[in-house]
């Protein structure tokens, strides 16, 4: 009997890129092997500067090789379908007929990124809030915001027009991907990566033309737009063993993928805390967004799968917080002559967290902003002497995480929906167990951890 049909599941994270392989099983779907890599293909912007966040392609597509490579040769040649997930908001530019060329390498062929530019993050920020109220209002239901595509692409027609010249398509980081294997002419992009570039209306699913062309936006970039779940094309030639003609689905929001490898209850809520978080719940079927966004909501409405939308609270600020506070202490120790490595300052102010069963310093936590509130930058309160130790400021932090989230999406609305449980992921809260002892003090609900929550796995279940 000839093996099963496996499926590939890829996903182009902010920082490391994820492959995993899905075999059916008796009980559906089982992850069979997956592989990450980090990307480290964090770039500096001449034209942005310090506000510019961008990322190298090619450093990107390396670590997706280095993955693939890394999994079984045996079940890459079983691959039917490969489905591809990635981080929202984000764009890059390159040239149709020369986006990259296939070259062979020790697992067969692949692809390199040939004439595209950096890939511009969603923690790009240099869309300052009077840059982006200069710009036309949208017709949609999510609100522009710094590290948009569409925004994006004005502050480039307005500060740097020769740039955009060099281009004639765009898209995110894995619909460039799914472009590059199925030799696509012309992009094509879901409903979910279009609905965060700005400038797009999900009820009618159509890009806001009319009100682009009046203001000279090069609307020739624009991807088509497809439904999340269909098929984009097939691969043109063998990739690292994945047969030549293997159906690669249309690149999906690497949120909606991590949500569709958990979620399977209505009456479940996802927190997701790793680089930023998200609280999220499923809306009632055939919930539709207002026609106009509300700027100063807190919750954003997500298209789903099936035309069905997610209530999301999403905060800039999560893991990538207390990255920065280990990286102060790392310079301040450093500033006064000692040497100690940030992991080492991870796991002691964790440890030290653990001692201090509580802190009554408060914590805003938001030095990365909101996008309903850019201007409201981090502050501590509170303060008093018998709260100063590593332990107590940890624990204060690590809180302030949790309740800048649930002031975003507070727990009357999650009970008003019916919410009985919340299902905990994400890499920041696996690791901390401090952040975890916050999560069950401030939700009045069972939490349930290390239910696989994976937007490759994710990407992968869809197809």
């Amino acid at each position: 009997r000839p093996a099963p049909a496996c499926v590939l599941g890829i996903d182009l994270g902010t920082t490391s890129v994820k492959a995993a392989l899905l075999v059916g099983a008796e009980r559906g779907q089982a992850v069979a092997e997956s592989c990450s890599r980090e990307t480290q293909a964090h770039t500096s912007s001449l034209e942005a500067g310090p506000q510019g966040m961008e990322q190298n392609v090619q450093r990107i597509i390396r670590a997706l090789d280095e993955c693939l490579a890394a999994l079984p040769q045996q079940q890459l040649q079983r691959v039917s379908h490969i489905g591809i997930s990635g981080q929202m908001h984000g764009i890059v530019f390159w040239k149709k007929d020369k986006g990259c060329k296939w070259t062979e390498c020790s697992t067969g062929p692949t692809f390199e990124p040939e004439e595209v530019s950096h890939l511009i993050t969603w923690q790009d920020s240099r869309c300052s809030p009077t840059f982006l109220s200069s710009l036309p209002l949208p017709q949609s239901h999510i609100s522009l915001a710094t590290g948009f595509g569409c925004a994006t692409v004005y502050w480039y027609l307005k500060k740097s027009p020769d740039f955009l010249k060099s281009y004639d398509a765009a898209g995110t980081i894995h619909d460039y991907v799914v472009a590059m294997l199925c030799d696509l002419k012309k992009p094509l992009m879901s409903v979910q990566n279009a609905a965060s570039w700005g400038y797009f209306n999900s009820r009618n699913k159509s890009w806001n033309t009319d009100i682009l062309k009046k203001s000279g936006f090069p609307v020739h970039l624009l991807p088509e737009v497809g439904d999340p779940g269909s098929i984009a094309g097939r691969t043109i030639c063998a990739w690292h063993g994945v047969p030549k003609g293997a159906k690669v689905g249309i690149a999906l929001g690497d949120f909606q993928c991590s949500v569709y490898s958990c979620l399977t209850e209505r009456t479940d809520a996802v927190l997701n805390i790793s680089t930023s978080a998200q609280l999220t719940i499923s809306m009632p079927p055939g919930f539709q967004p207002p026609e106009t966004p509300d700027p100063s909501s807190a919750v954003t409405y997500f298209p789903y799968f099936n035309g069905d939308y997610l209530a999301v609270a999403a905060s800039l600020n999560g893991g990538n917080v207390l990255a920065t506070f280990v990286d102060m202490v790392a310079r301040w120790t450093e500033e006064l002559g000692l040497q100690v490595q940030e992991s080492a300052i991870y796991t002691k102010i964790i440890k030290a967290a653990l001692a201090q069963n509580d802190s009554k310093l408060s914590v805003h936590p938001t030095i990365f902003g909101e996008r309903h509130i850019p201007e409201q930058l981090a502050s501590v309160t509170n303060i008093a002497v018998s709260d100063l130790s590593l332990g107590h400021v940890t624990r204060a932090l690590c809180r302030g995480i949790v309740e800048n989230l649930c002031s975003m999406l507070p727990v009357q609305r999650l009970m008003e929906t019916g919410v009985r449980r919340i299902l905990g992921s994400g890499s920041a809260l696996a690791r901390n167990e401090v952040l975890r002892q916050e999560v069950e003090r401030i939700l009045p609900f069972p939490v349930v951890y290390g239910k696989e929550v994976d937007a490759a796995v994710g990407a992968a279940m869809v197809m």
